[in-house]
């Protein structure tokens, strides 16, 4: 297990190094702005600035001078578009909190009624019921989440006008933390994200345990004397969670990654609609720190989900011949 860990860690390195220098090559290779008509010494301050920041030399000489930096000092840059000579850092943090509530409430709501749709499935395997959860969770995989956030927004905001079409200030006038403003705003985007995660679980769950029903294990348990329900209980729901609890806690990991289109249509000031911007303003250090923080996530997931089987079922031992 530990040569397993270490290998996918020294994997994820190399990754993370390739991963970085594209993206800190590409972006630089933008068109910088500076035909963009100035008015009075604006185009002088912005060469001078660009010369100072090293934006003259080599890339890959920037790349080096930043890498030292940023895990040396831990300076990873200063935003000058988005937030004027902020760090990023603090740029970043300020906007975890709508991203990490909105998918947060997402997956408490996507959770148990996936798994709970999984399980009636199952149990009603060839019925009617079966029938319709399945096409229903075709239809969620099928259908990309900003259709489902775009009707949301016509049918619940426009037509109806139950909820608001856009998220409103995490924070009412008086600085509370949580009022009841921002919680309507924020169903919109917590359904338009649920509906994949609610399929995706549903299939699972469905699939895994409908295997473990028909299993000789389960026949073993009847003859003992236990029930229907005691034995899918006790044996095939626990088998059926080994491959579904992994993708649960891949899910807690995406956490702070966002959605990038989702948080453009409902003006959610996020970690994802943070990165769109960078891109268009070409804020250059705002743009490769949040790149880098989606690389890590992405990583850290990948490690984190293969080593959860080990741990959830002692059978499965990584990187055993």
């Amino acid at each position: 297990m530990l040569k397993y860990i270490l290998k996918r860690v020294a994997f994820m390195a190399l990754t993370f190094v390739i991963i970085a220098t594209m993206c800190f090559v590409l972006v630089r290779m933008l068109p910088t702005g500076l035909d963009i008509p100035m008015t009075g010494n604006q185009a002088n301050v912005e060469i001078a600035r660009r010369e100072a920041l090293g934006y003259n030399k080599p890339y890959f000489e920037q790349f080096g001078s930043y890498i030292l930096r940023a895990f040396g000092e831990g300076d990873l840059g200063t935003s000058w578009k988005i937030d004027y000579m902020v760090n990023v850092e603090d740029v970043i943090a300020s906007r975890l909190p709508p991203t990490v509530m909105i998918n947060a409430y997402s997956l408490i709501f996507s959770i148990p009624i996936g798994i709970g749709m999984g399980i009636y499935a199952a149990l009603r395997k060839n019925r009617w019921q079966d029938h319709a959860a399945s096409t229903l969770a075709i239809l969620f995989i099928s259908v990309p989440s900003y259709v489902f956030a775009f009707l949301l927004q016509y049918f619940l905001g426009y037509k109806l006008g139950w909820l608001p079409i856009i998220l409103s200030s995490l924070y009412d006038a008086g600085g509370t933390w949580f009022s009841g403003a921002m919680f309507r705003s924020m169903i919109m985007p917590i359904l338009a994200l649920s509906f994949y995660d609610i399929a995706s679980l549903m299939r699972y769950t469905r699939a895994e345990l409908t295997e473990a029903l028909t299993s000789d294990y389960m026949l073993l348990a009847r003859t003992k004397g236990l029930t229907r329900s005691q034995a899918t209980v006790r044996h095939a729901l626990k088998n059926a969670m080994v491959p579904i609890l992994p993708s649960i806690i891949s899910m807690f990991v995406a956490i702070l990654s966002g959605a990038m289109i989702i948080e453009q249509i409902f003006a959610v000031n996020g970690i994802g609609y943070l990165m769109i911007q960078s891109i268009r303003l070409r804020d250059y250090d705002v743009f490769f720190a949040t790149s880098m923080f989606y690389t890590i996530i992405g990583l850290s997931s990948g490690i984190l989900i293969d080593l959860s089987y080990g741990f959830l079922d002692p059978r499965i031992r990584m990187g055993a011949r």
